[in-house]
């Protein structure tokens, strides 16, 4: 099992969510030596350096889309947590070939960096809309993982570094969640707007995504995807929830649904299931080993065809009074109710 005695951590995008609320962990913990924080935004650098007064964490500034700077910020580092991404669906929409080179090519660039400088192991973050996706953004994030799955493939015995990845559904107030924006429109005395009632995802807190990366930094092996078997629930519900712990009453408004957004999400396709490890709380998905690309895959092993894809709408579901329950004790719902 892989330890963080000791060691130095670089996360790309490290100023997003996951990377304070990372940081915040691997900061209590005691253990780690060193964490960097790489990203290109200079104000949010700021403000986080303000926050966490601790020598154990550097800050450097920089584009995953710059190879030439990774080499350079890479020297020395044991692990990567490779946050760095476009998540923007519309955004995605809108201007795909950007998507490409920040979550595709800037992975790649991530990835040669890692592997020149001999780093440990590196963990990239992926989202339910990569897999059967359907929009830019979706696509963007499954050749991620296609690329850190075919280079793992690539230097299977020829390298000591390891690549692995997570893959996650909506975490809850975070950038993109629907939440801020509800509560924000309840603040205001405004109708919540919805895209259509029946839409499900699925919701997990901050914290749960963080377990999920920290177990496949510690247990995953070259080419391994872990994916976290997440509850789900549909927007209607969601929007009821948060209605009820504001003590407001504010009129829901259907809006439709937007250019490149599905009804339901996938988090792990039949395919993948089919041959899959039941790890509990999660599900490995070994890569294929080898470039034999005439290999049969499929003896002893369960069909495609009698595994169903895990989904937001066949996954557990939640109600009102579970939805209450998850927000209530996260500090983003404390620091976020006391202002509607």
């Amino acid at each position: 099992m892989t330890s963080l005695k000791n060691k130095t951590v670089l996360i790309t995008g490290g100023t997003g969510s996951f990377g304070r609320a990372v940081t915040k962990r691997l900061l209590a913990e005691g253990e780690i030596s060193r964490i960097i924080v790489f990203s290109r935004d200079e104000k949010k650098q700021h403000d986080m350096r303000l926050t966490y007064t601790d020598p154990r964490l550097d800050f450097e500034i920089g584009d995953v889309r710059d190879e030439r700077r990774l080499f350079r910020v890479m020297k020395g580092v044991d692990m990567v947590f490779h946050a760095a991404a476009l998540k923007h669906v519309p955004a995605c929409e809108f201007f795909p070939m950007e998507a490409v080179k920040t979550n595709i090519i800037g992975t790649d660039n991530v990835i040669d960096a890692v592997q020149h400088h001999g780093v440990e192991k590196v963990v990239v973050l992926s989202t339910d809309k990569a897999a059967y996706p359907v929009n830019a953004m979706g696509c963007s994030k499954m050749m991620m993982e296609k690329v850190m799955i075919a280079r793992a493939q690539a230097h299977m015995g020829d390298t000591n570094s390891i690549l692995c990845g997570v893959r996650y559904g909506n975490v809850l107030f975070s950038r993109g969640s629907v939440l801020p924006l509800f509560f924000d429109q309840i603040r205001q005395g405004r109708p919540l707007t919805i895209t259509n009632p029946d839409m499900t995802r699925f919701l997990m807190p901050l914290s749960d995504a963080i377990e999920l990366v920290l177990h496949a930094l510690r247990n995953g092996n070259t080419g391994d995807l872990f994916i976290h078997k997440a509850k789900a629930a549909n927007i209607a519900t969601v929007a009821k929830a948060c209605l009820k712990l504001a003590g407001a009453d504010n009129p829901v408004k259907i809006i439709g649904i937007r250019g490149g957004e599905k009804m339901d999400e996938t988090l792990a396709t039949s395919e993948e299931l089919a041959r899959a490890e039941d790890q509990g709380h999660y599900w490995r998905i070994p890569c294929e080993h080898g470039h034999d690309p005439d290999r049969f895959l499929s003896d002893g092993k369960p069909k495609v065809s009698d595994t169903a894809a895990f989904t937001s709408a066949n996954a557990e579901q939640m109600n009102e009074a579970t939805i209450c329950e998850m927000l209530q004790p996260l500090p983003e719902f404390m620091e976020i109710i006391t202002s509607v």
